[in-house]
């Protein structure tokens, strides 16, 4: 939190004389006079600081948040149960303020915990090399189809339409408008990538195929297929999925993934409106100095102490810039050490017990809203936490009634696929109780 810093006027002079400016005005010298406002700003007078705080209070009261909202909304983020361990250990003073590692020999705390970070994830997706982490989900994602074309210098991407909608959005943004990739989407059939289309789009001008798993409708890809058609033209297979589904679902180290990627919000991390998020990013050993940010390493000293360092710097700050792997220049340090914190407290039984709580919850419900008349699945795929349900009235509608009694209701399929107006996208995590799912259900059949 930022401290309130009263600067009274006598305390502005003698910070002027300190730095010799006779006036405040004299800070912005070197400012042409006709760039500067010729107007006062429009702002409020000053406040003191118990009428400050209590200005603030009041803004905060204006947000709904997920202690009185019942949330039923994923989409890419997702409302799960968060050890009071992880907010305890990564709020101390020397995780909290520290900043990204340079000096290895001063920043040993930090080195460890990513190492520890790259360790566990490698060990969760079963791939050989993770990173020390990018933005979020959808920057490591696009970093992963830009590896793939600086492998093989192939300029087409296949791209599911089943993969997250906005991460095809900073994917087209990414590569097409700015490395000249041309990105060819695939569709879905019950909900899942139609394997003959991709065989059909599929050729040696193509520099890798992108899927999620399980995908943007909550279906489970058929992995292993996709990987077939994939490698018969060497392409690289890319796969973004969610990593709290690993503790139930085949990893794609198993599956022969080349590189595998995802959002790892759901590993200890708040919702917080959006950010900031955890990009993962994990690669075949082969990849190794073509992949994105940096790679911490264990080694010994002098005296054969162990001790970390940075192993690997592909990143446009250390080396020149036509060398580098990407202009990401920094890591997620303090979300990452919360994924580890998450994993560690969890272990893997407690993650197979969250993974398995949300299959069965979300099945439970499922099965709740296909009994309500005029309610239907929109998909018959085997399908993890999330799900889709085609609705006989308006979508809008009923997420205005569920927000008038303080749940967020699911995501609107229609908003990014014309198709599937009145859909939808239901998420249900460890967290939603039986009595909650229900309550939902009956809201669901008033609306009949």
């Amino acid at each position: 939190m930022i401290p309130y810093i009263p600067n009274t006027e006598k305390d502005q002079k003698e910070m002027l004389k300190e730095i010799g400016a006779r006036s405040i005005e004299d800070l912005f010298d070197s400012i042409p006079r006709n760039l500067r406002l010729k107007t006062d700003l429009n702002l409020p007078s000053s406040l003191s600081e118990m009428e400050l705080v209590n200005e603030l209070k009041g803004l905060s009261r204006k947000n709904a948040h997920l202690d009185e909202y019942v949330s039923f909304l994923g989409a890419g983020s997702y409302d799960h149960f968060i050890p009071s361990l992880v907010d305890h250990l990564s709020s101390r003073s020397e995780f909290y303020t520290s900043y990204t590692p340079y000096q290895a020999e001063a920043s040993q705390g930090m080195l460890q915990t990513t190492y520890e970070y790259q360790s566990l994830i490698c060990k969760l997706f079963q791939m050989d090399v993770c990173n020390a982490s990018l933005y979020e989900g959808a920057t490591a994602l696009v970093e992963a189809a830009v590896l793939a074309h600086n492998v093989n210098h192939r300029k087409k991407v296949l791209v599911a339409k089943t993969l997250h909608p906005e991460y095809r959005q900073v994917l087209t943004t990414y590569i097409n408008k700015t490395l000249g990739l041309s990105i060819v989407e695939i569709d879905y059939e019950n909900g899942v990538t139609d394997l003959a289309k991709l065989e059909e789009k599929i050729n040696k001008e193509t520099a890798c195929v992108v899927i999620q798993n399980p995908n943007f409708f909550g279906c489970l890809e058929k992995v292993n297929e996709i990987e077939e058609i994939t490698h018969q033209t060497d392409s690289l297979y890319i796969v973004s999925l969610d990593p709290i589904s690993l503790g139930l679902v085949i990893p794609p180290g198993e599956y022969n993934a080349d590189i595998a990627v995802g959002e790892g919000q759901a590993l200890g991390g708040k919702l917080n409106f959006g950010g900031p998020y955890l990009g993962i990013f994990t690669s075949k050993k082969d990849f190794l100095r073509k992949i994105p940010g940096r790679i911490v390493g264990e080694t010994t000293d002098k005296k054969g102490r162990r001790g970390f360092v940075l192993t690997l710097q592909t990143r446009e700050q250390h080396i020149r810039r036509e060398r580098a792997t990407s202009n990401i220049c920094t890591n997620q340090a303090l979300n990452a050490l919360r994924a580890t914190i998450y994993l560690s407290t969890l272990g893997e039984e407690g993650l197979a017990k969250v993974a398995h709580l949300c299959l069965q919850k979300s099945h439970y419900a499922a099965k709740r809203i296909y009994q309500i008349p005029g309610f239907e699945l929109t998909f018959r795929s085997p399908f993890f936490k999330e799900f889709a349900v085609k609705c006989p009235v308006s979508s809008h509608k009923i997420n205005k009634l569920l927000w008038d009694n303080k749940i967020l209701g699911g995501f609107e399929l229609g908003r990014f696929y014309p198709e599937l107006e009145n859909s939808l996208l239901f998420s249900i995590t460890e967290k939603r109780t039986r009595e909650e799912i229900d309550k939902l259900t009956l809201f669901l059949e008033d609306m009949v």
